[in-house]
């Protein structure tokens, strides 16, 4: 049996919603939607800054599941509006640009946070790393 291993990031919504951050069964890493949390204050008021954020904290639970941002197969983004997909596709062409993942962008009329203008989703899938192999 595949062993499950929940990666938590200490969201205050992973207790009261009931999800893990990330999830790594096998060689697979699925990364829940992620907002531009922030530890103090608030979020960035951009777009792109938020899509920032929310990958570098997807870049930190992939690390802690023994992924990359590279080894990212598939993406999900969730924009309040036309604008900010313009932002956070631009951000994702940096980040992404030569591993070129499947992607989505939605516009959804409001996201959990009314500041948020963007929330994002990854899944990997960790090759094997190991030397010879």
């Amino acid at each position: 049996m595949t062993e499950r291993r929940r990666i938590p990031s200490g969201s205050p919504f992973e207790p009261l919603i009931g999800f893990s951050r990330a999830v790594r069964v096998g060689n697979r890493v699925v990364v829940s939607g992620t907002g531009p949390v922030v530890p103090e204050g608030r979020c960035p008021a951009d777009a792109g800054a938020q899509a920032r954020r929310c990958f570098e904290i997807i870049a930190g639970a992939l690390a802690e599941a023994g992924a990359l941002l590279a080894d990212v197969v598939r993406t999900r983004m969730y924009v309040t509006s036309v604008d900010a997909a313009d932002a956070v596709g631009a951000v994702h062409s940096e980040i992404f640009g030569f591993t070129r993942p499947a992607a989505t962008i939605v516009v959804v009329a409001a996201l959990l946070d009314p500041d948020w203008e963007v929330e994002i989703e990854a899944e990997a899938i960790v090759p094997d790393r190991t030397e010879g192999a």
